[in-house]
């Protein structure tokens, strides 16, 4: 049987927040040992810089998210892991989709919304643009699923009207991708505010964790989190989104479920939510730590790994992009 193929991507800007890993790569890790699927990872370079970055730092930056994907596990013999921007078939089938993707639907895209807001000063094209870049990233690969917070859903929905339209017009060509959505953990919030997602631009630094924050940073950073009013530890995110958002990344870090954690919990205080929380977390990356420690020693092997992914992920790119072009009319 055919196996699924699994696109995701991650952008190598500032730091990988423990959303980023508990909400994303870790699921990839457990994707990836599904023998029933063909994985493909990616550093999306391109989408970083929408917004204006230091290049010396984002070219630092390439190197250690390469390096944090190793060490939570993405193995490059079982999946395949690139730079975005190494492989250009990216760029050019964006702007190949660019003329079946209407500006209404890029007006009505609510991060478009939300990052014109928090960067007024530089609302740039590619802003605008990123969507149908995503959208090239997925169907490049003939993606059938693509593991996403529920933030990124409605750009798995552009993906897929964008891939309908195409074959509607020209015959089967893309595959119709599906947002995976995980069970526990698909949306780490904000210590601080919790009810805003954890993120690496959170104006307060003790609402974010960093997988390279240190234990004693990490213990603080949970032991002043928002919490609720009330004194029952309960799973609710209306109405106790603090203390739901601890359940969640402690559910998260033994491998539990919620109601498992809840249970646990039944007639202990706050205190004991967060001592715990804090001692799962540091537990859980603390062998994370050491592993990323070692690829980092080692920036030589860090870039023949991105080669080898280059060179396979250009291999599937380069035959999605030359029949697009055959379709439409473009001499190849």
């Amino acid at each position: 049987m055919k196996k699924r193929v699994i696109y995701s991507a991650i952008q190598p800007s500032g730091m990988m927040t423990l959303g980023n890993y508990i909400g994303a790569v870790s699921n990839w890790r457990d994707i990836q040992a599904d023998g029933a699927n063909d994985c493909i990872f990616a550093l999306a370079d391109l989408h970083t810089i929408t917004v204006r970055q230091d290049p010396e730092k984002l070219r630092r930056n390439s190197v250690s998210f390469l390096a944090l994907l190793l060490a939570a596990g993405i193995d490059p013999k079982r999946s395949v892991l690139y730079v975005q921007s190494h492989v250009h078939e990216h760029a050019e089938l964006c702007w190949l989709l660019n003329c079946y993707t209407y500006v209404g639907e890029m007006n009505r895209m609510t991060q478009f919304k939300d990052k014109s807001a928090k960067h007024s000063d530089n609302i740039n094209m590619g802003l605008m643009d990123y969507p149908v870049l995503m959208a090239a990233d997925i169907l490049l690969y003939k993606s059938d699923q693509v593991p996403v917070g529920v933030d990124q859903m409605q750009h798995i929905e552009i993906a897929r009207d964008i891939a309908e339209r195409f074959n509607n017009i020209y015959g089967e060509t893309f595959v119709v991708p599906e947002g995976r959505l995980t069970k526990t953990g698909a949306k780490i919030m904000s210590l601080q505010d919790p009810t805003s997602k954890m993120s690496k631009s959170d104006p307060n630094p003790n609402g974010v964790i960093s997988v390279l924050d240190s234990a004693d940073d990490i213990a603080r950073k949970i032991k002043r989190s928002v919490t609720d009013s009330g004194l029952e530890i309960v799973f609710d995110p209306e109405n106790k989104p603090g203390v739901s958002n601890l359940l969640t990344i402690l559910a998260s870090a033994e491998g539990k479920t919620v109601e498992e954690e809840v249970k646990a919990f039944e007639g202990k205080m706050y205190g004991h939510l967060k001592v715990a929380c804090a001692e799962a977390v540091v537990e859980m990356l603390r062998p994370f730590r050491e592993k990323y420690d070692a690829y980092m020693s080692d920036e030589a092997g860090l870039l023949a790994v991105a080669a080898d992914g280059r060179e396979r992920a250009q291999a599937i790119a380069a035959k999605t992009l030359a029949d697009v072009k055959r379709k439409i009319g473009l001499l190849v």
